[in-house]
């Protein structure tokens, strides 16, 4: 009995070790390749249409060849008008965080990066998907002043690259506010390799018009070099967190993987510094992000609770944090995902989704379908 209990655990934490590993993986080769003091290749959208052309290639071959997944019906209309607005905003969202590479440090960035919650809030609530709320409008607030104050600590502030990851943020939290507004409206869910096969083509297309009025002009004047097996590796790797991800969020608790994603932007924090020895962190730095980090914290904390009371029945306290402990104790073992609607169609808004900056692809309905499965089930 106690194996069949250990081998999901060891099975859950070692998906959840792939997962940072490869996020914190891609990042930090992402910067290494980019960087004008290392492999000096200083064209993001040129990297990004790799990484778009290699998924994209993958999943034509998976769908199409293999028939490892079945593409949805996609007709015209789906196509114009959710595809191809959800790949524009990925496609721009990728762009403009992958060019933040060039102008700022590794650990700023993943700072930077704690607005993310406030930019999908700020958009789910211009589009209507979100209310405004006093509770989360303080938590929010509590993580731009942790990040002002991280901001100022920045020995190398860069205002440019400033600009570009802040972009980059919001053009993701729009796409993510679509993602629910559009897809999910029409019924239509996508899983990992179904989201590559339809998103990553239309994305790369997006990115040609920027790379051939930016990119272009200066590959063909200067002295790029060009090694095959580090774009294919990089490209590899970045296909392979899309799906870790998958992985992830099939075999974990909605609090396990945000608990995951902060542990990971803590360590790449650290790693950058070492392995990018000009990334010098101070400690306005720490603390301004340690601010930031309590209100994405708290946020999480109201989210998470927000999703389990709409799927739980009227009951006493004492009787509710059980039945928490229990729903978060017991998904890792539960949960085995056996068709796309478990992945990719979430009924929660746009704010509860997980992802990564690296493959935001997927939309989770991790957090309303752990409320839908473990309620469904007796409690032993």
């Amino acid at each position: 009995m106690s194996k069949m209990i250990n081998k999901p655990l060891v099975l859950t934490y070692l998906y959840l070790f792939i997962y940072i590993l490869l996020s914190s993986g891609v990042i930090l080769y992402n910067k290494w390749v980019l960087s004008p003091k290392y492999f000096n290749f200083p064209l993001p959208i040129t990297l990004t249409m790799i990484h778009m052309g290699f998924s994209g290639a993958v999943a034509f071959f998976l769908v199409r060849v293999f028939k490892v997944a079945t593409p949805v019906k996609m007709t015209f209309e789906i196509y114009a008008t959710c595809v191809i607005p959800i790949s524009a905003f990925f496609a721009s969202s990728l762009w403009f965080g992958n060019t933040a590479y060039l102008h700022i440090s590794v650990a700023f960035i993943q700072m930077l990066k704690a607005l993310m919650p406030v930019a999908t809030f700020i958009m789910a609530v211009m589009c209507g998907t979100d209310k405004p709320r006093c509770d989360v409008f303080l938590n929010m607030l509590l993580v731009s002043v942790g990040v002002v104050i991280s901001s100022y600590g920045e020995i190398h502030f860069n205002v440019v690259g400033t600009l570009y990851q802040v972009t980059g943020i919001f053009a993701e939290a729009l796409r993510l506010v679509l993602t629910q507004v559009l897809l999910q409206k029409k019924g239509l869910t996508l899983n990992p390799i179904t989201s590559l096969y339809y998103i990553a083509p239309c994305s790369f297309v997006f990115l040609f018009i920027p790379w051939f009025l930016l990119e272009k002009p200066e590959i063909a004047v200067s002295q790029i070099q060009f090694n095959f097996w580090i774009f294919f590796s990089n490209a590899l790797c970045a296909l392979a967190l899309n799906f870790s991800i998958f992985l992830v969020i099939g075999r974990t608790g909605a609090v396990t993987i945000r608990v995951a994603g902060v542990l990971k932007d803590w360590i790449l924090i650290a790693l950058s510094t070492v392995i990018f020895p000009e990334s010098t962190i101070t400690g306005l730095n720490i603390i301004g992000y340690a601010i930031a980090l309590c209100g994405v914290v708290m946020y999480n904390y109201i989210k998470v609770k927000d999703v389990r009371a709409s799927q739980l029945p009227a009951e006493g306290l004492p009787e509710r944090i059980t039945k928490d402990w229990k729903l978060e104790k017991k998904s890792s073992d539960i949960f085995v995902p056996n068709d796309s609607s478990d992945i990719g169609g979430g009924v929660g808004s746009a704010t509860e989704t997980f992802g990564d900056e690296e493959a935001p692809l997927m939309p989770s309905a991790r957090l309303s379908y752990l409320g839908r499965t473990q309620l469904g089930k007796p409690n032993i």
